[in-house]
């Protein structure tokens, strides 16, 4: 059965992946084990479907009805494929721009996000399947609306996708305390992906590993670091003002 935010029932879900449906993450009940939910495992993991193993309690407090120990939540945007995106710009003559966010969990953050990148004109998001945000209705009205003009590409391999950017062309740049370097002494002229990290964690090893370049917003203050969406306007604008 279908809610106008959601999905329930094993058979409806399969049905809506299979349809090309757009899920943000599914919700399946723990110990949930039958001929129909293995088909369901299946399918998240070829189509790359986040989804997680929740009490039964938690999709009740969503939704009482017959839902068979499955929840889908429907993401309100297109997910896009970065290689794609990246092929079509260098086809079309463009210089690729694109954000890669490692490991952004709060919707207001990344709705911040969003709402500078596409006003500084990149070219699209990139976020991996799991350990990100929810894109839903607060994240679209935090991000006053940009997630709809934006392409957000997900993957289950982040590395391998950033890799792809850089093997396409791109420099791979990562905003980090550890850097030696600050933001201003790069060159954004070039195609870039510039990697922005979540505040708990930051960017992953493997991340700055294959990066190019690493770069920091100088700290002057006691407050030795800034919130991940101011951080992101910086470096956005800091391309912008050297492209143009």
């Amino acid at each position: 059965m279908r809610d106008k935010n959601f999905i329930f029932g094993i058979r409806a879900v399969i049905e809506a992946i299979d349809a090309g449906r757009d899920i943000d993450k599914v919700l399946i009940k723990t110990g949930l084990n039958n001929e129909l939910s293995r088909e369901l495992y299946s399918l998240l993991r070829k189509r790359g479907v986040p989804y997680q193993f929740v009490p039964e309690q938690k999709i009740n407090r969503v939704t009482r009805k017959n839902h068979q120990g499955v929840l889908a939540f429907i993401s309100p945007i297109t997910f896009y494929n970065i290689e794609e995106i990246v092929t079509s710009l260098f086809e079309n003559g463009k210089n690729p721009f694109i954000i890669v966010l490692d490991g952004i969990t709060d919707v207001r953050n990344f709705g911040a996000i969003v709402r500078v990148a596409e006003c500084g004109g990149a070219d699209a998001i990139l976020i991996p399947t799991k350990a990100s945000v929810q894109i839903n209705a607060d994240a679209v009205k935090t991000s006053a609306g940009a997630l709809h003009h934006i392409p957000i590409c997900r993957t289950n391999n982040l590395r391998k996708s950033v890799n792809i950017l850089k093997n396409s062309g791109l420099q791979i740049i990562s905003a980090t305390e550890k850097a030696v370097d600050n933001y201003y002494k790069s060159n954004l002229k070039i195609p870039t992906a510039i990697i922005m990290g979540g505040e708990d964690k930051g960017i992953s090893k493997e991340l700055l590993k294959i990066s190019d370049y690493l770069i920091k917003i100088p700290i002057l203050g006691n407050i030795k670091s800034l919130n991940v969406s101011v951080s992101a306007g910086i470096l956005i604008y800091e391309l912008v003002k050297q492209r143009l």
